[in-house]
């Protein structure tokens, strides 16, 4: 089993941060550019990658109140991982995402992984920044 996490503090309040990862349909904006995500019944979720082709039944959870979204493939049990929203005060907010690879073929590696998590975190920034900046 592969553990990945990393975080990064964003200026923007929780709500906002968390607006933005909640929303199923915004998930592309975020996420690795290889990854899509197509809401079916919530739940539940088809992951599309494009390194593989491959389509995967996968669970989509949000749970408002924690301020935090978790996921996993339904079928195959490959990966899971989460997305905590935590305010850290003065209209800040630290968001952490954690990915868990459960078979050792399923993980891209060490340093693929480490940065998606980074590049997906910086592109959260981002969105949330801009639907922040023109009024959300």
């Amino acid at each position: 089993m592969s553990e990945y996490e990393r975080s990064r503090t964003m200026p923007a309040l929780p709500e906002h941060v968390f607006d933005q990862v909640n929303n199923v349909n915004r998930l592309s904006s975020w996420l690795p550019a290889d990854l899509h995500v197509r809401a079916e019944e919530l739940p539940a979720v088809t992951v599309h990658e494009d390194r593989t082709g491959e389509d995967e039944r996968a669970l989509f959870r949000a749970d408002p109140r924690q301020m935090r979204v978790e996921w996993g493939t339904r079928d195959s049990g490959n990966y899971a991982g989460w997305l905590q929203v935590a305010g850290i005060g003065s209209g800040a907010s630290e968001v952490t995402i954690h990915l868990s690879f459960f078979e050792e073929g399923d993980d891209p590696g060490e340093g693929v992984v480490v940065d998606a998590l980074a590049g997906s975190l910086e592109r959260l920034e981002e969105q949330v920044r801009l639907r922040v900046d023109d009024g959300g």
